[in-house]
Parts: C-alpha cells; structure tokens; sequence
C-alpha cells in the first residue's frame, strides 16, 4: 500500500508512481525531461473553443473523482494496459478524501464522458490522468483547468511524460533540473485549488 505521506514527499522531490501493467509493481518515476503546460502561453484550439461556445459539455470539478480515475484506469483504444493499479487508485482516492486530488469532469447528455484528475500543493498542480469516451471531452476538461489555474494563480502545470497529446495541448519538455526550479518555486505558494 501506498502511503500517503511518502507519497506527497514523492512530489514534492519530483517524483510520481506508476505501476507496472505487467506485475501491478508501483515504482517512483523521475524522468530527465518532465513535460510543462506553461499557463501563460496555453491556448486553446479552434475546435475547443467553438464546442466551449456551443456548450456542448457540462464541465465539473471534484463530483466525480473515482468516476474520472477509473475512466483513466480503464483500456485505452491502442493499449489494453494502465499504469494506475488498484493501489494506486487507492492513494489517490484517499488523497481526494483529503483534499488534495481534484477531477474535472466534461459531460455530455449527463453522462460523464472524459476528465482528469491530479493533485494540487501550493502553486503546483500534477496532472496524472485523462480520458475521454467522447471526441474532445478531456481537452474540453483541460482546457477548463488550464483556465482556472491561470485564475487562480497556479505558476506550474505539471504534465509529467510527454506524448502527442500533451504536445497537441501545448506542453513543452523541459530538463530535471529547471523543473525542479520551477517546482521549489511553485511549492511555496499557498494557493487552495477550490
């Protein structure tokens, strides 16, 4: 089991968990280059925009954590595998129960069909997972969190891997160590996510 005090020291030091989909192992990550949604520079797609316009999601916070955790947990159209084990959904649950992990939820008809969630400490949000059961639904919910974390006042949008859709958002990869500058930095905001 994951303890949640070793978990928030993790983070504060730069590292995340995933678990191995193999042997369900969790191990500590901290890859040399960290990907980073700078929130000054975001912007969001025409297609986002327009779907914002048309109001074509409902768009939550924190209604539906395990709904949104287990959305990501579950098997991706390319890969039938996840990195977020039953342990790790645990922490992470536990972690909301204390509010420190947050979901945005899009919807759709009243169906929840994509999300994120992540923690929040200080000035900085790690983001974890996404998932989405409709076109858009989770880069509606980030561009929703991209926004109120700019409102907010957050200076880090920690994306951790990089991918193509993180790419296609706008996130950028820096190396360790200008991330763990920008974390120590960030970390010593007192900024309350809700």
């Amino acid at each position: 089991m994951i303890r949640i005090d070793e978990l928030l020291k993790a983070y504060r030091q730069g590292f995340f968990p995933m678990s191995d989909p193999k042997d369900g192992k969790v191990y500590w990550c901290q890859p040399y280059k960290r990907a980073v949604v700078d929130l000054d520079s975001y912007k969001a797609s025409r297609d986002v925009l327009r779907l914002k316009r048309k109001k074509e999601f409902i768009v939550t916070f924190d209604e539906e954590f395990e709904g949104v955790i287990k959305g990501c947990a579950g098997p991706r159209k390319d890969d039938g595998e996840t990195w977020i084990s039953d342990e790790i959904m645990e922490a992470y649950i536990k972690l909301y129960e204390l509010g420190l992990a947050h979901s945005v939820e899009s919807w759709f008809e009243g169906e929840l069909v994509g999300g994120l969630y992540g923690i929040a400490m200080g000035g900085a949000f790690f983001g974890e997972s996404m998932f989405f059961r409709r076109s858009y639904a989770s880069q509606i919910a980030f561009d929703f969190l991209v926004v109120h974390l700019k409102k907010k006042g957050y200076l880090l949008l920690d994306a951790q891997i990089m991918n193509p859709h993180l790419e296609k958002l706008g996130a950028d990869e820096i190396v360790h160590e200008e991330y763990m500058e920008l974390l120590a930095h960030a970390l010593k905001e007192k900024i309350v996510f809700l």
